[in-house]
Parts: structure tokens; C-alpha cells; sequence
């Protein structure tokens, strides 16, 4: 076990204390220490189909994904993971689970990670082939443990999936790393119970200064699978416990990126592209706030400016919360203010609300 003081104190559950880790590099992306917080996924595709899983990266890594990882369960997988790291713009992970061959394949692929159990993969021998090669080339390994899939006698030990459990079965690993003097580790203490999650991750903050990824597994489709995903990883940062994030949802992997994002942001822990705000709509409504933010959410999704637009559609709330925005707009009926900075700027029509955004878009200039 990695005890540590500092880390220790820097787990306690006060928002903006960021826990003070040891610092580990996935293919040119630092994670942990006071590096950024990184946002990973997984894609979906068959790996051995390296058009189709190159295609899924490019698109997860305009989205704004940091590290991508890659399932090699079989030869054809293991087969096309070079190409694949040859062609992504981002830094590639290999997932591995029971077979050392496929790790020592991807590890000559030059992968960023590996996320293997080094206990799950036979005999010393084999561990010991698996973690000279990865430190060789500086290859970082990812520990993950799920809450499905405890060793038996860990779970025969506690009666059933427990924070302990998860804590005791992810520290068995690291002590293998450490036997073989391989310390480069992140781990992850998964589960699809977002309270166990919660607390896993708290005991391996508390107890460790190793770098955490942080995720509820099996989240679910996007609906769900965001809120889980929110409450559980969004506590875990907000207590300062949490160095990369992956969503995991039935989904595209842009999809889980874009969450991921948004739950950096809310936190302040990302910088922000656009913001849109609009209030929530009751009987007061004037115009059509539903048809204005999609329209603006179609065609802003490629800006990359920082700006707060804020779009309320009732005189009651609108022109305070409009006016704290840097393009507001306070709607009533047929007819609309628009702010800048807080500053009335002019009234519009309520059809010149969505081209008057945009119109101000293209005019601001960040401080």
C-alpha cells in the first residue's frame, strides 16, 4: 500500500482542494499531480476493423477527447492495434484482460497505456514480461477494478461488492507492480452503483497518492447513464479527488466526451466553448425558446469562444439573468432586448433573435 501523508489530507471532502497525486504520462498527456483533469472514452467498433475504429477517434478527438481506449480481446484486435496507434491524433490505451500476449503486442505498438490487472494474467513469469516491457518504453498501466467482477476469494471475504472490497482487490495489484519496482500505475474502482462508486474512490484518495480515473461502469443509455455519471464523478471532483474521467454510456463516443466535458465545466475545470442558459419555460413564455436554442445549438457547435449567451423568454427573470450573461436577450411577446455585457444594445424581432446572436458572436473578442 501507497501511504501518504499529503494525499491524505488533501482527500478531505472540501470543494476545490485538488488531492495531490504522484504524476504519470500517457502518451504525451500528463495525468495526475496538477495536470488538467483529461477526458477519455472507449470505442465502439470492432478494434480489428482499423477504418471504422480510426474514423471513431477522429471524431471523439474533435469533440475534445484527451486519451482514447481501444479493446484487444483477440488476434485480429491485437493484429491492428499498431496501425491504429499510427493514425490517432490522440493517445491510444490498449484494454487488456487475462492474455499477456495481447499486452506485449500492444505495448510494441507503442500504445500510451495499458489497463491490465497484472494478477489476472498468470504466472510471475508472465507479469514480469508484461511490466519490464511497459517500463522499458514508459508505457503506463491502468488497474481496473469493477465491482462485477471481484476475485472470488476477496468477495467470499466481504459477503458481497463493498468500497473495501474494491480498495483491497485494486491494492493487491499495485502490490504487484511494486514487487516488480513498476510504480508508472493509475487506478480505477468502478461500479454501476454510484454510491459504492462514491465511496471506493474515497478510501483509494485517502489511503494513496496513485493517480485516479474516474467512472460509474455500465452507466447506461445516455439519459441515464449522464445523470450517474454526473452525481458520481461530479462528487468525486468536486471533493478535489480525480485526475481523468471517462462516461460511459450506450452511446457514440462522442457523446460520452461531450458529458464528460460538461461535467468539467460545471466545476470549472474546463474551459468553456459556448454556454448557453435559458430558463426552464412555464406558462409565461412569449416566444419560441424552443426552437431558438436548437437552432442556436446546431449553429454554434463549432465555435470555440468562450461566451456565456444567455436566452430567457419572459420579462419576470429575463432582463436581470439576460444582463449577467455576455450576450443576453430577455424575449417577450414577438419582441426581444439584446445585451452585451450587460449593456441594452437594441430590441429586436423575436425571428431576429437567432441571427442577432450570431451576429454578436462573430463580433466578441475574449478578454
Amino acid at each position: 500500500m501507497q501511504n501518504n501523508p499529503q494525499s491524505i489530507e488533501h482527500a478531505s471532502h472540501k470543494v476545490g482542494i485538488r488531492r495531490v497525486t504522484r504524476q504519470v504520462n500517457v502518451g504525451g498527456v500528463l495525468v495526475g499531480g496538477n495536470a488538467p483533469i483529461s477526458v477519455q472514452t472507449m470505442t465502439k467498433s470492432k478494434t480489428s476493423d482499423v477504418a471504422a475504429t480510426v474514423a471513431q477517434i477522429k471524431q471523439a478527438a474533435i469533440a475534445g477527447c484527451d486519451i482514447v481506449r481501444v479493446t484487444v480481446n483477440d488476434e485480429p484486435a491485437a493484429d491492428a492495434i499498431a496501425e491504429i496507434v499510427k493514425q490517432s491524433p490522440i493517445p491510444v490505451v490498449a484494454d487488456i484482460h487475462f492474455n499477456h500476449i495481447f499486452a506485449l503486442k500492444s505495448i510494441e505498438a507503442n500504445v500510451a497505456k495499458v489497463r491490465l490487472n497484472p494478477g489476472n494474467i498468470g504466472s510471475r513469469d508472465r507479469i514480469y514480461q508484461v511490466l519490464t516491457s511497459a517500463k522499458a518504453k514508459g508505457i503506463p498501466i491502468r488497474i481496473g477494478v469493477n465491482s462485477g467482477s471481484l476475485e472470488e476469494d476477496i468477495l467470499e471475504k466481504h459477503g458481497y461488492p463493498t468500497a473495501e472490497a474494491l480498495f483491497e482487490s485494486a491494492m493487491r495489484h499495485v502490490e504487484i507492480c511494486d514487487e516488480f519496482n513498476f510504480k508508472d500505475v493509475i487506478i480505477s474502482v468502478k461500479s454501476t452503483d454510484v454510491k459504492l462508486m462514491i465511496e471506493a474512490y474515497r478510501l483509494i484518495a485517502q489511503r494513496t497518492d496513485i493517480p485516479l480515473h474516474l467512472g460509474v461502469t455500465e452507466a447506461g443509455p445516455t439519459k441515464v447513464g449522464t445523470i450517474k455519471s454526473a452525481v458520481g464523478i461530479g462528487t468525486l471532483l468536486a471533493e478535489g479527488i480525480g485526475d481523468t474521467i471517462r462516461v460511459s454510456l450506450t452511446d457514440n463516443p462522442v457523446k460520452e466526451v461531450e458529458v464528460g466535458k460538461e461535467i468539467l465545466r460545471s466545476l470549472s475545470l474546463a474551459t468553456r466553448n459556448v454556454e448557453l442558459i435559458a430558463c426552464p419555460t412555464c406558462g409565461r413564455l412569449e416566444v419560441d425558446l424552443f426552437g431558438i436554442m436548437k437552432e442556436l445549438e446546431d449553429k454554434l457547435s463549432s465555435v470555440k469562444k468562450p461566451i456565456k449567451i444567455a436566452v430567457l423568454g419572459c420579462v419576470v427573470n429575463g432582463p436581470g439573468e439576460a444582463s449577467e450573461a455576455d450576450i443576453g436577450i430577455a424575449a417577450g411577446k414577438g419582441v426581444a432586448i439584446l445585451y452585451r455585457k450587460g449593456v441594452v444594445v437594441r430590441k429586436i424581432k423575436e425571428e431576429e433573435i437567432v441571427s442577432a446572436i450570431l451576429e454578436e458572436v462573430e463580433k466578441f473578442q475574449p478578454m
